[in-house]
């Protein structure tokens, strides 16, 4: 400590007025807060690993150069195992968006711009940062490759996997890796040129500050190396923790690649979401494996209670599985998310109306909760937009207002994903259909549609004073399209005029109420 005082004596002539010691997360470095006799503050480092250190303070100076919005390096000891930098605040972007994560994923609109504000600043680093970066200052390797990414895969095995005691064969398991890590260096089949872009690998919402205006700034990349764009959006959107919904994760992937587009070509959306789900799967079975060794090994609850939305994402994963060519290690995971530790996730409330999950997906209701049916709505009040999916073979939903039904959209003109055995056994509500139904686009051009005469009439019922109004979107089974169509015209009802919106899914026994917006 008395050798970094020394180094800000000498850099800004004078003792501090306050000296404080501040957090450093999961860091091995030491974070101090000095004060001048002007209240003016900066951050001094104590680390310990001069090429760790050496690592940062050279990618800090060069992206500052870059004018990337990252801290400023401000003096650095002789063996830069300390350093001073301008101080960015406390406020992390963990911070702010505790609310939406401690509710299990009910991001404030508030919140999600702080997240569409950090992931559409990001490739300003990954490709503007790459520019002229020696690869050689980094640590502890230069470059993403095929013996990192066995390292990761066997980490996960050794400390995650084996711990389980699930029975696997070793060799066989070993030749899915090496396929694996062969897709995961080499992009092949893309018709675009590979850019040449910087790995943050570290890229977590705890690792983005955010200034008094909201704008993100970016700490903690000391770890970056040369390597895949995706790996940092995986890391950061698939965050077990952080709960994101899929329809808030799907806006946030299409916020990057739209963002992506003014630094650099990109790829086909297609491969694009083909590449970034191959690492979605890596980054997954690399997080189990850290905390395999943190909660297994050393005992840590925190990383215990975090493995069982860890297997979530990884169910989630496999049922796209068809993404994937790697059927051994397809069939290690798949009997990996069915042992009896990882069945029981306690129940949590994830609807201020009291519907429960029993599972980490926030569309399944609750056996106990009855039948997927809403009561009568009493007709005094503002306007409550009721919206149902349905099987024509079961007959159209009745409305219990007595206003006569509303619109029904019949669904069963677009792509049918329930045709593919892949799918078969998902909903409308599940990540693999909603690819496979954007993908193909079909749905997107006959929900345009639907947009444009829905808001005219919720607008209209609105300044007349009607308090119910009543969507219904039928197919064959009312299970993937009609699901997926009521689901988005519910949320974008809502998220536009910001009422009361109650979603019925009839077929799958699922009720939801989006609260109307204070």
């Amino acid at each position: 400590m008395e050798r970094l005082l020394e180094l800000y004596r000498q850099w800004r002539g004078e003792e501090p007025a306050n000296v404080q010691q501040i957090p450093g997360g999961g860091s091995n470095r030491t974070y101090f807060r000095f004060t001048d006799s002007e209240g003016q503050t900066v951050v001094g480092v104590i680390g310990t690993s001069r090429d760790e250190d050496h690592a940062f303070i050279y990618l800090t100076e060069h992206f500052t150069r870059k004018k990337l919005p990252v801290p400023r390096i401000l003096a650095t000891s002789d063996d830069q195992l300390r350093y001073l930098q301008t101080d960015l605040g406390s406020t992390s972007l963990f911070d702010a968006i505790r609310g939406g994560r401690e509710a299990g994923g009910r991001y404030t609109l508030k919140e999600q711009e702080l997240l569409r504000r950090t992931i559409r600043e990001l490739p300003n680093v990954q490709i503007r940062g790459a520019r002229g970066l020696d690869y050689s200052n980094c640590y502890p390797q230069a470059e993403f490759d095929v013996d990192s990414v066995l390292f990761d895969l066997n980490y996960f095995k050794y400390c995650f996997l084996k711990a389980t005691e699930l029975d696997f064969h070793e060799l066989k398991l070993e030749a899915d890796f090496r396929l694996f890590a062969k897709d995961l260096t080499t992009d092949l089949g893309n018709p675009v040129p590979q850019v040449e872009s910087f790995l943050y690998r570290d890229f977590q919402a705890r690792n983005v500050m955010l200034d008094h205006d909201g704008n993100p700034w970016f700490i903690d990349y000391q770890g970056g190396r040369k390597g895949p764009y995706y790996y940092d959006v995986a890391s950061f959107l698939w965050q077990a923790s952080a709960k994101y919904p899929h329809k808030l994760r799907r806006e946030l992937v299409y916020e990057y690649y739209n963002s992506l587009k003014n630094y650099t070509e990109v790829p086909p959306v297609r491969h694009f979401v083909s590449r970034l789900t191959l690492f979605v799967l890596f980054r997954t079975l690399q997080v189990l494996g850290a905390y395999g060794f943190r909660g297994y090994f050393e005992q840590k609850k925190h990383f215990i209670e975090s493995i069982p939305p860890a297997i979530q994402n990884l169910r989630e994963l496999l049922a796209s599985a068809t993404v994937f060519h790697y059927p051994y290690l397809m069939d290690v995971l798949r009997r990996l998310t069915e042992l009896p530790q990882f069945q029981q996730i306690d129940a949590v409330a994830s609807r201020a109306d009291g519907y429960k999950t029993t599972d980490l997906n926030p569309y399944k209701a609750h056996p106990a909760d009855g039948p997927a049916t809403f009561s009568k709505y009493d007709a005094q009040g503002p306007l409550v937009v009721k919206v149902y999916s349905f099987s024509y073979r079961k007959g159209i939903p009745e409305d219990e207002s007595g206003n006569g039904g509303g619109y029904v959209f019949d669904c069963r003109s677009t792509h049918n994903p329930g045709r593919y055995e892949p799918y078969k056994k998902l909903t409308g509500l599940d990540e693999p259909v909603i690819r496979f139904l954007e993908d193909d686009g079909e749905i997107l051009t006959f929900l345009d549609s639907v947009y444009r005469l829905a808001d005219a009439h919720v607008r209209r019922y609105i300044q007349r004073g009607f308090t119910s109004l009543m969507f219904s979107f039928g197919c064959t089974g009312g299970q993937h399209r009609s699901v997926y169509s009521a689901q988005h015209l519910a949320e974008h009802i809502h998220e536009k005029f910001g009422i009361e919106v109650r979603i019925c899914h009839r077929e799958q026994g699922i009720t939801q109420t989006l609260e109307a917006q204070k």
